[in-house]
Order: C-alpha cells, then sequence, then structure tokens
C-alpha cells in the first residue's frame, strides 16, 4: 500500500516577470549609437534607415540622430501587401 496520497498537477505556477516589452524611444527623442529603441516579439515594426535589428527582433540605433516612426507597404511572400511601421533614425 502507498503511505503518500495521489499528487496532482501544480495550479500555482504562473507568476512570470514579463518581458519589458515595447517602444523605448519615442519619434522625435534623440539617440546615440547602439540605443535601444523598440524591444519585441517578432518583427512587427521593422528597421528602415539608420536602425539595424537583432537577432531577438529589437531594434537599436545605428547612428546619432533623431527617432521617427513611418508607415510603409510591405510586400509578403505571396504579393499581398500590409502596412508596417518603419523605424528611421536620421
Amino acid at each position: 500500500m502507498s503511505h503518500v496520497k495521489a499528487g496532482g498537477s501544480s495550479k500555482n505556477n504562473r507568476n512570470n516577470a514579463g518581458q519589458r516589452l515595447g517602444t523605448k524611444r519615442f519619434g522625435g527623442q534623440s539617440v546615440r549609437n547602439g540605443e535601444v529603441l523598440v524591444r519585441q516579439t517578432g518583427a512587427t515594426k521593422i528597421a528602415g534607415p539608420g536602425t539595424y535589428m537583432s537577432r531577438n527582433y529589437t531594434i537599436h540605433a545605428a547612428v546619432d540622430g533623431i527617432v521617427s516612426f513611418v508607415k510603409v507597404k510591405k510586400s509578403r511572400f505571396t504579393g499581398k501587401t500590409v502596412p508596417r511601421t518603419q523605424v528611421v533614425v536620421k
């Protein structure tokens, strides 16, 4: 005979820390080279001139300048065009 009751699944294991995603520098703000502009999951915003995207889709400033956000039409693999936000540093 067992001396311990059957163990069920734990229900209180969902307290995870947030990922702190989002826009870190907004349009019109001045930035330095290497600063984080946007932290995101997947490429919801795309990197434009004066910026680059790292492996985890974080957009950084590649040059010193002023941040701006521009709406562009991006073509998908199927040929459909979708509006996207492009991050630009001038």
